[in-house]
């Protein structure tokens, strides 16, 4: 179900943000035991660069992820963490 959820999230980012680059990866294994790991939440980190965040700060930048990624944060992805870059700044 892993690899539905993250290929799910690469589809939403990419056609939401256009990115030069995307990487996402699971790291629901690294929190065994945590509360929203039992309840069948996981855990991904995201690498991405896109022009979309020329001009918008950190919280902006992390918005536009959350409301491409839309359902998925209320359910299937207990925790995002994101490293949201303009092209060129990398």
């Amino acid at each position: 179900m892993s690899a539905d959820i993250v290929e799910e999230l690469r589809a939403r980012l990419t056609a939401a943000l256009q990115p030069e680059a995307l990487a996402i990866r699971d790291d629901s294994h690294l929190h065994a035991g945590h509360a929203g790991a039992r309840g069948g939440g996981g855990h991904y980190h995201v690498d991405i660069v896109a022009a979309a965040f020329a001009g918008k700060n950190t919280v902006a930048r992390h918005r536009l992820i959350y409301d491409a990624a839309g359902d998925l944060m209320r359910g299937p992805v207990h925790a995002l963490s994101i490293c949201a870059e303009v092209p060129g700044a990398v």
